[in-house]
């Protein structure tokens, strides 16, 4: 599975968002450098949160953007889905709509499977989870296996 750099700049936009909830609204220029997002990037991503309403933006001084919503009430899937669209498919394509024959036929479960643990976890962990470093316990388990560190 791969995380486009869009959607990661878009979780650590929303996150810092979280972070600094109650100083009011940040400036891109902020976020981009507190994140060490490109400027032009994060702008073109905030733009697609704030169409998404996940992000609210103010104009003038002390404009800025800050979270549409309490961050324990967003989800990392909801920001993911905002700025890329459907969290697993398959080439280009939602799983439901794929078909299989012959001894690929049991690859769709597979695929329906994979989407079904994926959306579970960025479901589960809202921007309050991961700003706070409190992520859900079943999740936390999920990378006590030494196993989950290494790559094969």
């Amino acid at each position: 599975m791969r995380i486009s750099a869009r959607a990661d700049y878009a979780v650590r936009a929303a996150l810092q968002l979280a972070a600094s909830r109650d100083d009011g609204p940040l400036k891109a220029e902020a976020i981009a450098d507190a994140q060490d997002i490109p400027h032009k990037f994060l702008e073109s991503i905030l733009n697609d949160m704030r169409r998404g309403g996940l992000v609210l933006s103010q104009r003038g001084g002390n404009g800025g953007y800050r979270l549409a919503k309490p961050a324990e009430d967003i989800s990392i899937a909801d920001v993911i889905r905002i700025v890329d669209g459907p969290l697993v498919s398959v080439r280009g394509v939602r799983p439901p709509e794929l078909s299989y024959t012959g001894p690929a036929e049991s690859l769709l479960p597979l695929w329906i499977a994979l989407r079904s643990n994926v959306r579970e976890i960025l479901d589960g962990v809202s921007l309050a989870d991961v700003a706070s470093a409190r992520l859900p316990a079943e999740v936390s388990a999920l990378t006590d296996a030494p196993s989950a560190w290494v790559n094969p």
